[in-house]
């Protein structure tokens, strides 16, 4: 597995809250062993003491998304680098797979998996696979989706940075927001436009002299 796999689990944390619209999935323990995949021996170690645990992460892990989506490559890498002094990662070499028929193992990079508890486990493997991203491919490369009020985290790996959207779903949907705002202010100014000619004409038409039929 590679170490970019890891990034994933900031952004599965990030998005279980969307602030703008008042709505929080993180509430029970459930939800939060959901949060670790397939990674079901980890998950199992969650108790209800990690709820609260998770948010305080998730807050600090969103902190890191917003300082980059607003420009501060700065305070996105102290903010990570945070996290980082707090959950030190253990990397360790595991041959889970086998790379040729004289079945030698595929060798990968993994982090060690044995946390003092749940959410230390998780905000190692998040706040390691964001900062691997952030370095290997900038840190404009970490968004908050443009279509409001969504906000969720995206990592951008788009070949030309122009990711805007956390999904398809949201890009639609602002493309035809946008379509229908262009339609308004086009009505709305061919209205103005009609407003105005009608306004000329009839100054035009109380301005011109009546014929005069009397002589001199």
């Amino acid at each position: 597995m590679e170490l970019a796999f890891y990034s994933d689990y900031a952004v599965r944390l990030v998005n279980t809250e969307e602030p703008a619209r008042g709505k929080d999935a993180l509430t029970t323990v459930e939800a939060v062993r959901e949060l670790f995949g397939v990674n079901q021996s980890a998950a199992r170690r969650a108790t209800e003491a990690d709820v609260t645990r998770f948010r305080s992460v998730r807050a600090r892990l969103r902190a890191v998304f917003e300082a980059a989506d607003g420009g501060d490559e700065t305070l996105a890498v102290d903010l990570l680098n945070s996290l980082l002094l707090e959950f030190p990662v253990s990397p360790q070499i595991s041959g889970h797979d086998h790379r040729d028929e004289d079945d030698r193992p595929l060798w990968h990079m993994h982090l060690a998996d044995h946390p003092s508890n749940a959410t230390a486990g998780y905000a190692t493997i998040a706040a390691m696979g964001l900062a691997f991203h952030l370095t290997e491919y900038g840190v404009d490369r970490l968004g908050l989706c443009e279509a409001a009020p969504c906000r969720n985290a995206y990592l951008d790996t788009s070949t030309n940075r122009s990711r805007r959207y956390c999904s398809d779903r949201c890009a639609t949907r602002a493309n035809v927001a946008a379509y229908r705002a262009r339609k308004r202010l086009e009505a709305d100014r061919s209205d103005s436009t009609g407003l105005a000619a009608d306004s000329a004409q009839r100054s035009t038409a109380n301005g011109e002299r009546r014929p005069s039929f009397g002589g001199r």
